[in-house]
């Protein structure tokens, strides 16, 4: 009988030796792998309905997977070899762009960057920007509800969906592929799948909304004294700049000194060392001019001490290299090896404080550890992550991480803040959650786990117990 459930998944691009598995079983910082009793690769939403169904009988649990690029565990196969991994790579479909509706439907294994140019091709901007976007895949973006650089101005991927076709648990498809920016009809339930992380149902494809892709980008590099000169300048920007703020980042100068060493050809962009520095951009398309406004806001900055140094991108390969130095200190950390990633979300009035408590109390219990903290001050999202010292073996490398996540969240808590701010849940900020999530909040999650997927095949183990 097995065997026969086994022979299914023939006609749909099974895997099933190890190596040919192996890049579907390790996530992107290769801290976590698993082992899949099969990986398959459906071509269309029937095959992903029909594969779902299957299992369902079968009583096989499965895990969609996107690109690889989620953080948390959450599309890697657990060890057991119990898992069905559905890769949505071959769904990689542009259905349909409407310019004059401002909408593009595009099936789950679109990578992003393809969105970014198919939009692009018809004068429209899809404004999602992270670091992972020449990999990563639509349908990743939608369960994890992906934030990126763009936030402040245009959302999460939450605000940027108008309607899902998803593959429900017992392999029925819901078609809820609607091109509305109103539609107050009952409960929104698309909303239920964004974040859910795979374990309500698979996204198979979506309707993305647009926005009029920016004639204007202006970028500047600056420097400032602290992170409270970095937050009283933000709300300076964001009232300054009528609106067309588009991403307002923090990072420390010990994240650019590791980025300069880490990625060849990069140059500081200003001549003198500071604490600590902000990239930000704003946009626009029409009449308006962005530089102008750009520059009378940071001659009022300067008047008013926030900024000690900066500089305007003058080309658009000028603005690059500023964002290529804030991604390449994502791959100078994982140069270090196993190193802790925190991503956290605080409010923004209390990012400043947060930075300097966390950073003082990793200091006291932790003082040969490195801390590093960066990101997206302009939503509250840090990424507050750890670099061990050198010559540690694995086993004390891993406890001194545990602990010093230990102490970050505690901090996270006292800002009333969030452990997960666009990364996830997954398996590895599992227990963390559960223990600082209200019963009543974890009870409702459960009622709608039970009702949606009422035998727990869909991404067990992930976000609950």
């Amino acid at each position: 009988m097995l065997d026969e459930a086994m022979r299914f998944f023939d006609d749909h691009g099974a895997l099933t030796q190890p190596g040919d598995q192996e890049r579907y079983a390790t996530d992107w910082s290769r801290d976590l792998t698993g082992t899949a009793k099969v990986v398959v690769r459906p071509r269309t939403s029937a095959d992903v309905a029909a594969i779902v169904r299957h299992c369902a009988q079968q009583g096989l649990p499965v895990v969609p997977q996107g690109g690889h690029t989620g953080l948390v565990g959450g599309a890697t196969p657990s060890k057991d070899g119990t898992e069905v991994v559905i890769s949505l790579e071959r769904l990689n479909r542009v259905r349909e762009i409407d310019p004059l509706n401002f909408t593009m439907t595009v099936e789950a294994g679109c990578v992003l960057e393809a969105v970014q140019a198919a939009a692009a091709s018809a004068d429209c901007l899809f404004p999602l920007k992270i670091g992972a976007q020449g990999s990563c895949q639509i349908g990743g973006n939608i369960a994890s509800n992906a934030g990126g650089v763009n936030v402040v101005r245009y959302g999460m991927m939450r605000d940027l969906i108008l309607g899902l076709e998803v593959v429900m648990p017992d392999g029925q498809v819901w078609n809820g592929l609607k091109k509305l920016r109103k539609n107050n009809t009952g409960y929104d339930l698309k909303q239920l799948f964004l974040g859910s992380e795979g374990t309500l149902g698979i996204v198979t494809a979506a309707c993305l909304k647009l926005f009029p892709k920016p004639t204007q980008i202006e970028t500047a590099f600056l420097a400032v004294a602290s992170p409270t000169h970095a937050v009283t300048l933000f709300g300076r920007a964001r009232r300054d700049l009528a609106d067309l703020l588009s991403a307002f980042e923090i990072l420390p100068r010990h994240g650019i000194e590791l980025s300069l060493a880490a990625v060849p050809g990069q140059r500081d962009p200003l001549a003198t060392a500071s604490p600590y520095y902000v990239l930000m951009e704003a946009s626009a398309s029409g009449l308006v001019d962005v530089r102008a406004l750009v520059e009378r806001f940071l001659e009022g900055a300067i008047e008013e001490d926030l900024i000690t140094d900066g500089t305007l991108a003058a080309t658009s390969a000028q603005s690059a290299a500023f964002w290529q130095i804030r991604e390449g200190i994502i791959e100078a950390q994982a140069q270090h090896g196993r190193h802790l990633r925190t991503d956290v979300s605080i409010p923004i009035s209390r990012v400043a404080r947060f930075l300097d408590d966390t950073h003082a109390a990793l200091a006291r219990t932790e003082p040969n550890a490195v801390s590093l903290a960066y990101g997206h001050l302009g939503d509250g999202n840090i990424h507050f992550n750890v670099l061990p010292p050198a010559g540690l073996d694995e086993a004390d490398r891993v406890a001194m991480l545990y602990r010093c996540e230990a102490t970050i969240f505690a901090e996270v808590d006292a800002a009333e803040g969030s452990i997960s701010a666009e990364h996830g849940i997954g398996s590895v900020k599992r227990r963390a959650f559960l223990a600082r999530t209200p019963a009543m909040d974890i009870d409702l999650m459960r009622r709608i786990k039970s009702a949606i997927d009422p035998g727990g095949t869909m991404s067990p183990r992930r976000i609950f117990e």
